[in-house]
């Protein structure tokens, strides 16, 4: 039987999607090689790829389709390179239901940081949108940063009743974790890892700054986001978070450390 060519997986380096796709592959032993794209250049690749008419990433790539959409992967993933031990069918339901829990925050955490680095921390935003650029692409992220800091502004729709809507909802979903978790489980589905904790753990984890994330777990991202990240940084779920990191996520092997777009 012909094995199954890598697939190519297409990236922003701090995005916590794709951080769950990442972390996916990598616990499920899948090669895979990573491209971080840059903002606003990710936008053509993007469209071109998915032929969606949608520019999220992650995207993954095949050999012979791309798939868009970090549920619609763990779907084909499960369907092309499964079965996965990380998506048991017994506990599909369930798993679906913490996925979607924490998935429903992404964008909020993701306004809620840049709202409070908007303005307070563009030196260390720059960086982190240009770490993996070719060179004439950062350099017109550089100067095209006031740019694009609006358009963030406006696709986030980062404005005071946005951002506190967005606060509730991530309070309300670490505080659901904080329940569940209070009995001492380590895992929300389950004796094992899943795509559960892993969404859960990925999704938190610009918030809980894991040590092996080396975007959350850089102490200059945690001192440019330090006024954002102090409202949460001793709940029991962040703790989960971290501890779940440090159990099962091991030196990440994703394209963060080794590949350019």
């Amino acid at each position: 039987m012909k094995r199954p060519t890598p697939l190519t997986l297409y990236t922003f380096a701090m995005s916590h999607y794709s951080e769950k796709i990442r972390w996916t592959l990598d616990a499920s032993g899948i090669p895979y090689r990573e491209v971080c794209l840059s903002p606003a250049f990710h936008i053509a690749p993007a469209l071109r790829m998915s032929g969606r008419g949608q520019t999220t990433l992650p995207i993954v790539r095949s050999d012979t389709q791309a798939i868009q959409d970090s549920p619609r992967i763990l779907r084909w993933l499960q369907q092309e390179r499964g079965p996965l031990p990380l998506m048991p069918c017994e506990h599909e339901a369930a798993l679906r239901e913490v996925e979607q829990r924490f998935d429903a925050i992404g964008k909020d955490v993701a306004r809620y940081l840049y709202a409070h680095s908007f303005g307070v921390s563009d030196a260390h935003i720059v960086k982190l949108w240009t770490d993996h650029a070719p060179p004439w692409q950062a350099t017109a992220i550089r100067l095209g940063y006031p740019v694009l800091r609006w358009a963030f502004r406006r696709k986030l729709a980062i404005n005071p009743a946005r951002v506190a809507l967005a606060e509730d909802r991530i309070r309300l979903a670490v505080e659901w974790l904080d329940r569940e978790i209070a009995d001492g489980r380590r895992h929300l589905v389950g004796e094992a890892l899943t795509v559960a904790d892993i969404t859960a753990a990925s999704l938190l984890a610009p918030l809980a700054c894991p040590r092996q994330h080396p975007v959350y777990g850089d102490p200059a991202y945690q001192e440019g986001m330090r006024g954002a990240l102090a409202a949460w940084a001793e709940r029991p779920a962040m703790a989960w978070v971290r501890r779940l990191y440090d159990q099962h996520r091991g030196d990440m092997q994703g394209g963060v450390l080794q590949a350019r777009a």
